[in-house]
């Protein structure tokens, strides 16, 4: 395991790597139809943990319901200034009926925040998360059956730290797949640590601390599977690293998703459909992964199951000059950091661990070429930097990711 260790950088180096080129783009990568006579499609597809729960339920839905929640028009300033074609928030409290999600859109996104355009899409998905549903187990052992560690999925209530998916392009609501209820120890292979659990909590452990969504999305005549989930953090354990091995099989389940289809033959869903991703079908793998690849406390391979999948376009490396500036200026932990700082998307405690990490990504399938690619992340002296801040952040501790990617008509 690489866990909970730390190497020296040179911080010399990153700079000059991340001099390169970064910009925010305003406009968004394409229209919400196929232009007359253009065969090939640009679409602009992003992730944003944007930290849009809260402590008690309803309390969401008392935020969004006028447009006046500080936090919630900085995100959406984000989102408007960015404006992807299709994007993931994580952290987003799950209601049902999508109540929240419509708020958000109708309060926020749809109404200029501070001079931005407003961004529209008629198009969303959101579905239960295992956060906050009891699992009547003492599944943190310590002696006490209750509470967000006890849940399937850390939460003080069923829904917290959901997510939903937006979209300017319509959704296959008929194809979509989730698998909330995919059981952990049906993992060929899994990390379980079975000495932990006893037999009855090994029986139904779910693999999802949120959920995994397979989410078709209708661009023009084309279809693309965006792919989105949010690994639990692995932190907050012990010496057993629960939390840690579930985050690796979390994010591993994506790799054998796109795999062969003996690689996943393993995989049922909530309707009971079986198998992975139809080999040839392109795909979009989106989250907060919680795996840096260099840094951080979790299990050594994770994020490089996905990394270094075959099937997986890395050509382009979504940066920002601001993650490279806050490394150098907040210092701590980022001092013995060995990743590219203008690859962070996330701004973690620094002192003493674990600083600044990448955290979140948007992973298009090689049938995808990459244009262009971003972290949302403004130096100080850029005006927008209002809305990352640091703590305590106007809008969220991770930045908004997108990625620019061409569609091939055929």
């Amino acid at each position: 395991m690489r866990t909970r260790h730390r190497l020296t950088r040179l911080l010399a180096a990153s700079v000059a790597a991340a001099t390169a080129a970064i910009g925010f783009a305003t406009v968004p990568a394409a229209q919400a139809a196929d232009p007359p006579g253009k065969p090939d499609m640009d679409v602009r597809f992003a992730t944003f943990n944007a930290s849009l729960n809260r402590n008690a339920t309803g309390q969401l839905l008392a935020d969004l319901s006028t447009p006046d929640n500080p936090q919630a028009r900085a995100v959406a300033e984000i989102i408007q200034r960015t404006s992807p074609d299709v994007l993931l928030v994580n952290e987003f409290d799950y209601y049902e009926g999508g109540v929240a999600a419509e708020l958000f859109r109708d309060n926020y996104l749809e109404v200029s925040q501070n001079g931005a355009g407003p961004v529209h899409y008629p198009y969303y998905f959101v579905a239960p998360s295992n956060t906050g549903i009891p699992s009547d187990f003492d599944l943190n052992n310590n002696g006490v059956v209750g509470g967000p560690d006890d849940a399937y999925g850390f939460g003080f209530f069923p829904g917290q730290y959901g997510m939903v998916v937006y979209s300017k392009y319509p959704i296959d609501h008929d194809a979509v797949r989730t698998f909330q209820h995919f059981l952990w120890k049906d993992m060929p292979g899994n990390l379980m640590p079975t000495e932990f659990y006893s037999p009855e909590e090994q029986a139904v452990l779910r693999l999802s601390s949120k959920s995994h969504w397979d989410v078709p999305i209708s661009v023009g005549d084309r279809t693309v599977h965006f792919l989105v989930s949010h690994p639990t953090p692995p932190t907050f354990d012990g010496a057993e690293d629960r939390n840690g091995r579930r985050n690796n099989d979390e994010i591993r389940f994506w790799a054998d998703y796109i795999g062969s289809p003996s690689r996943s033959a393993y995989i049922y869903d909530d309707n009971g459909g079986t198998g992975g991703l139809e080999p040839g079908a392109r795909f979009v793998i989106a989250g907060d992964q919680n795996s840096d690849p260099n840094d951080g406390d979790s299990v050594e391979g994770s994020i490089e199951a996905l990394l270094g999948h075959p099937k997986v376009n890395t050509s382009v490396t979504p940066s920002s000059e601001g993650a490279v500036e806050a490394s150098l200026l907040q210092g701590g932990a980022n001092l013995s950091h060995t990743g590219n700082p203008a690859h962070d998307t996330a701004d973690f405690n620094d002192n003493p661990a674990p600083g600044n990490l990448r955290a979140d990504y948007v992973l298009p399938s090689k049938a995808l070429r990459i244009l262009d690619a971003a972290v949302f992340w403004p130096v100080q002296a850029d005006p927008l930097s209002r809305l990352t801040g640091t703590f305590p952040f106007p809008s969220s501790d991770h930045r908004l990711v997108w990625v620019d990617v061409r569609l091939p008509h055929r």
